[in-house]
């Protein structure tokens, strides 16, 4: 189930200029900037409200989001939605129909197991799916303790 909308993606060519001007757009800095190795971009994350924006620059030329930037402008690259079941919410939106771009989740930025919804089974908008990552990873791989939420 998504449970609330957990930020939006916007792709960037210079992420210098665009932490700059989202800092003064926004009127606080951001909390967090981080390197996503596995999707080769750079990220910047500033708190809004209860939800986030996420400033997304690519760091080769090979990168998803320097592939978006080359053939659209800078702007939205994506809508993220939290879930509690990133497992269960992917079985469910595949049996609903829509195509997802991981078979499996993966580690994203800001402590999250991610997955994408193809833009062409969306209406024209990628979508993310993100959960929250609740134990430690030691080895880098992603345990079935981490894709589940915890009961309460």
């Amino acid at each position: 189930m998504l449970t609330n909308l957990e930020h939006l993606g916007l792709a960037v060519h210079d992420l210098v200029a665009a932490t700059a001007l989202y800092t003064k757009l926004l009127g606080t800095e951001p909390y967090k900037q981080e390197h996503v190795a596995s999707e080769a971009v750079d990220t910047v994350f500033f708190r809004v409200g209860g939800s986030k924006i996420e400033l997304l620059a690519g760091t080769s030329a090979d990168s998803a989001i320097s592939k978006y930037l080359l053939k659209k402008p800078e702007g939205i690259h994506h809508v993220a939605f939290e879930v509690d079941n990133i497992r269960a919410e992917m079985a469910r939106l595949r049996a609903e129909g829509f195509v997802l771009l991981n078979d499996e989740p993966k580690r994203g930025a800001d402590n999250k197991l991610v997955c994408f919804v193809h833009p062409k089974s969306a209406n024209g908008v990628l979508v993310e799916l993100c959960q929250t990552v609740r134990s430690k990873v030691t080895s880098g791989e992603i345990t079935d303790s981490e894709s589940r939420h915890p009961s309460s």
